[in-house]
């Protein structure tokens, strides 16, 4: 059976920030630093716009998560991540939301639009913003930035209360598919949605996320991504009865965008061993590589690894929009021809996982067969997940062994998340005939 043929029974590492849920804070989170005079007159003019956002369940009012958003201009719509509100969107006969201001009052929310390709969403509450707050309508009114300029992110960390963190523009990050702000400042858990805004009030971005393993190295959605969403949100007449729908439509939007990046020119060949193995090095995929030769070791493995630098935050429980290379190339003049061949299959083996109780996607479904490409014999399988909750969406795994030598072996793998079935067989093609025999 060919691959065309199978049946199909799916972050920079920028992580997306899920909410924060309640409870007592991480010891490695620090508190913010007191706030400067500057920080402390933009907070005063600024805080009775800023609302603490909070999901809970249903069924006893017990609250799920916690996030930030602010009220656009003197309207009632409200500013917030779509991670903040996911639960919501995807689970709404289980989860509500409210908000809470810096008066303590509260109420309910109401979802009307969302963005999970850019981690926004706009909500609408009982009450009208102040006007501090603004979002033009034109793209030639949003502020323009200059690197090292002060910046300002508000928000409720860690759910102890409203603050101000200063910090620093300090330019765009293009490593995912769609823009970032990178701020040099602290945005804790909880912080997710509130405004970022300039030293006059001009609303700059929306905190969204932070390296863990970096310090003040923090992302903001730019503005201008809530301009074009907030448009969305006048011209509709009512909200989306379906959400999940919705996210599932900006789903697969976004896997062409990131195949037709893919394979927008010919994937780079690179020499492992003997073998040609196939890359992609861009501004959204990096590479790395490795080897374990030590003196002790009776084999060596020399590693390529390739991975996109984002991901798409859908759930708690799902990320997609990935799409990652592997290649080892192993080889040994110690082990027997026997004890190899053990080591490379153990290695081959066990590389997909899945049940039929993932609640996100079904068990892979699989088809393993020996094909060559007319360059090099091969032992491929291609596996198969459906997304349960997003129709025509697939995470595809294809994993190949060289079958040429007897002492030296390549494997390979290229995993495509959340991507179309045509487009899945069409990576996983043009990968399997990437592969070849004719390095240095």
């Amino acid at each position: 059976m060919t691959f065309s043929r199978m049946a199909v029974v799916l972050t920079g590492l920028l992580a997306c920030a899920a909410a924060f849920a309640a409870g007592p804070p991480p010891q490695e989170q620090l508190p913010l630093p007191a706030p400067s005079s500057s920080a402390q007159k933009l907070y005063s003019t600024a805080q009775n716009d800023l609302l603490q956002i909070r999901v809970l369940l249903k069924n006893g009012r017990t609250q799920a998560s916690v996030g930030s958003g602010f009220l656009v201009g003197d309207s009632k719509l409200v500013v917030t991540n779509y991670h903040v509100m996911s639960q919501i969107a995807l689970e709404p006969e289980t989860y509500v939301g409210e908000y809470v201001d810096t008066a303590n009052q509260r109420g309910p929310v109401e979802l009307l639009a969302v963005d999970a390709l850019h981690d926004l969403a706009v909500v609408r509450v009982g009450r009208a913003g102040t006007g501090f707050f603004k979002v033009p309508e034109q793209i030639q009114q949003l502020p323009e930035l200059t690197q090292g300029q002060y910046l300002y992110s508000l928000g409720n960390p860690l759910d102890l209360g409203f603050a101000i963190s200063e910090g620093s523009y300090n330019g765009i990050i293009r490593r995912g598919f769609y823009d970032q702000l990178m701020f040099t400042g602290p945005i804790n858990a909880g912080m997710s949605g509130g405004p970022n805004v300039t030293t006059d009030g001009k609303v700059a971005g929306v905190n969204v996320s932070k390296r863990l393993d970096g310090e003040l190295v923090s992302f903001l959605v730019p503005v201008r991504y809530v301009q074009e969403l907030l448009a969305k949100v006048r011209l509709q007449t009512r909200p989306a009865k379906d959400f999940s729908l919705i996210v599932g439509q900006q789903l697969m939007a976004h896997q062409a965008v990131i195949i037709d990046k893919l394979l927008e020119s010919p994937l780079t060949l690179k020499s492992l061993g003997p073998y040609r193995v196939p890359v992609r090095e861009s501004d959204q995929v990096r590479c790395w590589g490795q080897s374990n030769a030590k003196p002790d070791i009776p084999y060596t493995v020399d590693e390529m690894r390739c991975q996109t630098e984002s991901a798409i935050f859908v759930s708690g429980q799902l990320q997609t929009g990935q799409v990652s290379i592997q290649h080892a190339f192993t080889r040994s003049t110690e082990l027997n021809s026997l004890r190899f061949s053990e080591l490379v299959s153990n290695a081959f083996k066990n590389q997909v996982s899945g049940s039929y109780k993932n609640a996100q996607v079904t068990a892979p479904a699989c088809n393993e067969q020996f094909v060559s490409n007319k360059k090099l014999p091969m032992r491929a399988v291609l596996c198969v997940r459906a997304y349960r909750k997003f129709t025509g969406l697939y995470d595809f795994i294809l994993l190949t062994a060289s079958a040429d030598q007897s002492m030296m072996s390549l494997q390979s793998r290229i995993e495509t998340k959340g991507v179309s079935y045509d487009n899945g067989l069409r990576v996983s093609r043009i990968f399997l005939e990437s592969l070849s025999k004719g390095g240095n």
